[in-house]
């Protein structure tokens, strides 16, 4: 689903440079500190020394619900050593966000962003001001985004499957199954 161009356009008057074209990954994660529903910071500085999984959604995407149940087994299969987060980005609000936990039963923390954050992760342009969601970013222990994944035929079993799994295991030092040392 196409995220709101307002929401992109209105961070892109701001005329940050990091908005430049090129890949999203292998760079250092943009720092951000935002609020969830109970108005409690996230700091992505506090998750130094853990993966992050970033997921930048919106509350009506079917994909980011299904997304959601894949997070949930993150969470589960891995624990205090990967930190899973979601933006959300306008026109979602506390209500949006409010009735996506109680219908899909997410216990990830969704975070609210008035299109900055999500920009500069996605590195929006004046001339490409839109972008789809769901996107997740996968960040390494020191901060650096090591592999990022938009919804779609090529990157279904990630959103979908378990193939998220085998990225994780990547960032933290282990072998994927059958694969040895």
């Amino acid at each position: 689903m196409k995220l709101l161009t307002f929401m992109a356009a209105l961070v892109l008057s701001c005329g940050d440079p990091l908005f430049g074209a090129g890949k999203l990954s292998g760079r250092r994660a943009p720092g951000f500190s935002l609020p969830d529903s109970n108005f409690r910071q996230y700091d992505l500085q506090d998750y130094r020394g853990k993966v992050v999984v970033l997921e930048i959604m919106q509350t009506n995407c079917p994909h980011c619900r299904d997304f959601a149940k894949v997070l949930e087994k993150v969470k589960q299969r891995y624990g205090d050593r990967v930190a899973v987060l979601a933006i959300v980005n306008p026109p979602d609000t506390q209500a949006t966000v409010a009735r996506y936990v109680a219908e899909t039963g997410s216990t990830i923390p969704i975070l609210f962003d008035c299109g900055q954050v999500a920009a500069s992760y996605l590195k929006a342009t004046p001339a490409n001001p839109s972008f789809d969601v769901p996107h997740v970013f996968l960040i390494d222990q020191d901060g650096m985004i090591r592999n990022d994944f938009g919804y779609g035929p090529a990157t279904k079993a990630i959103f979908e499957g378990t193939a998220l799994f085998g990225e994780i295991d990547r960032l933290l030092g282990k072998a994927a199954p059958g694969k040895g040392r």
